[in-house]
């Protein structure tokens, strides 16, 4: 079993900036492929980024590539996104995922492990 925790969602300001992190712990850090998603009210959850075990392969979902990062500390057992140039529309509950598996996927069906999720709303 892999626990996952986030932390950092707030409100903010249209263009501002604010970094998730995603603490995992319990089965150490057996989760190769990482994901951030988000879902917002009235909508289905959907993929933002995925980050693979060693951090060197990263995938995004259109609406946030160039403005959000994923990255990944293994020895902290911690993923980030760093969200830049925030907009109102990236206003949603964020969630980590974790799955054992490697090759990186953009649906949640493919990821075994969620956190609860921590709100981010950025106000126009």
């Amino acid at each position: 079993q892999v626990q996952l925790v986030e932390s950092g969602g707030g409100l903010v300001q249209a263009g501002a900036s604010l970094r998730l992190s995603c603490a995992a712990s319990g089965r150490t850090f057996s989760s190769n492929r990482m994901g951030w998603f988000r879902q917002a009210p009235g909508k289905e959850r959907e993929f933002v980024a995925a980050i693979n075990w060693s951090g060197g392969i990263t995938n995004y979902a259109d609406s946030v590539r160039g403005r959000f990062t994923i990255s990944r500390d293994n020895a902290k057992n911690t993923v980030y996104l760093q969200m830049n140039s925030l907009k109102p529309e990236d206003t949603a509950v964020y969630y980590c995922a974790a799955d054992q598996e490697v090759v990186l996927r953009r649906s949640p069906a493919s990821y075994r492990y969620w956190g609860q999720g921590t709100q981010v709303t950025v106000s126009s």
